[in-house]
């Protein structure tokens, strides 16, 4: 398990919004050093590039929105992201919250947790988007039985047919064309509305 995940994070590829000061340059030889394909940025850019699996980015004030703005922007899946900080305090702990941080390291940077940060957080990352896919599939069968139950309704009462006929019909139609009762459904009810239009009188 643990050698999936280090020959997962040699693959990644790292993103590094830090001033190129101490911290900055041990932050990227350790990644370096991890195998991590690492991309220092500083200033901080408009956007980020394509294909973004971590972000590592410094928290601070005068910073922050500029950040937002960034992950805001950036195409789905976005990446997770691991916070730097200077000390811990209520307000800084905010900042690391509105960021969506998955993880966090402290400076001065240090070889000694980076690998673990790394790891939790790729793997919160992965649940996660698992997660969203288990959601999207959830809601996409919602809606789909939504449409079926529309189009049944519309069915009954176009055609005199009690619901269980306008469920076969659905599915019967379904398998001659070899497509799904979802799409047969959708057939149904944009006949229908283009059947139902009127044109309103001036």
């Amino acid at each position: 398990m643990t050698g999936s995940f280090l020959k997962d994070l040699r693959d990644l590829n790292v993103v590094v919004i830090h001033p190129p000061d101490s911290d900055g340059e041990s932050l990227v030889e350790h990644l370096k050093r991890i195998g991590c394909r690492v991309e220092p940025r500083w200033p901080a850019p408009s956007e980020l590039p394509p294909s973004v699996d971590i972000l590592f980015t410094t928290i601070d004030r005068d910073l922050h929105k500029q950040i937002t703005r960034l992950l805001r922007r950036a195409p789905d899946p976005k990446p997770a992201v691991i916070a730097v900080v200077d000390y811990e305090n209520p307000a800084t702990l905010q900042l690391v919250l509105e960021s969506e941080s998955l993880a966090v390291i402290g400076k001065p940077v240090r070889p000694f947790g980076l690998l673990t940060n790394l790891v939790i957080s790729r793997n919160i990352w992965l649940r996660q988007q698992k997660q969203q896919d288990r959601i999207t599939k959830l809601e996409g069968k919602i809606t789909g039985q939504k449409r079926i139950a529309k189009a049944k309704s519309i069915l009954m009462e176009t055609q005199a047919l009690t619901e269980q006929e306008a469920y076969k019909s659905i599915r019967a139609q379904a398998m001659a064309k070899r497509v799904s009762m979802e799409q047969i459904a959708a057939a149904i009810i944009h006949a229908n509305e283009l059947l139902s239009f009127r044109v309103k009188d001036d």
